[in-house]
């Protein structure tokens, strides 16, 4: 990676942050569905990058988040948890598209059914995560997948507009 691309994906990466602390955290819908688009700043970090600094970004992300959330570590147990599986999950869908070349994940590159496959896998995966550590009970578990649901289709929306918005 060279220095434009460092400097290209930190600006990126306060652009999703601070896109959700001002904006998205604020965006309730009829208290089922909410707006993480911080996750954002994980799932398009450069493919190059090497896992010890992927798991420390992914933890740096969700600490900001617990911090101004005030919620103790969920979204850092979540966002540390896609960071470890987004290598494992390009080389397993996108493994062909890896041997061609440098990848950017982005709809241009990728092409929408590879691009929504990869983001819908890891948003739900860091919404299950973050909604049944936060429910810790089994008797919230209708509504926690509602929550769930409605929350990575939120989510995914919001990611695709501000991946077609950034080009």
């Amino acid at each position: 990676m060279n220095p434009n691309d460092i400097a290209r994906s930190v600006l990126r990466w306060l652009i999703y942050v601070l896109l959700h602390l001002f904006v998205a955290r604020h965006l309730v819908l009829f208290n089922y569905s909410f707006c993480f688009i911080y996750v954002g700043a994980i799932l398009f970090l450069p493919v190059e990058i090497n896992l010890t600094a992927l798991l420390f970004i992914g933890f740096v992300t969700g600490v900001t988040i617990d911090s101004f959330d005030n919620t103790l570590g969920l979204h850092a147990v979540a966002t540390v948890l896609i960071a470890y599986l987004r290598p494992i999950i390009i080389r397993y869908q996108l493994g062909q598209k890896l041997t061609e070349g440098r990848l950017q994940l982005s709809i241009r590159e990728l092409g929408l059914p590879a691009f929504l496959s990869y983001v819908i896998l890891l948003i739900s995966i860091h919404h299950i995560v973050l909604f049944l550590v936060e429910a810790g009970s089994i008797s919230l578990l209708p509504y926690t997948f509602l929550k769930i649901m409605c929350s990575v289709l939120f989510t995914t929306v919001s990611v695709l507009l501000a991946q077609l918005l950034s080009r």
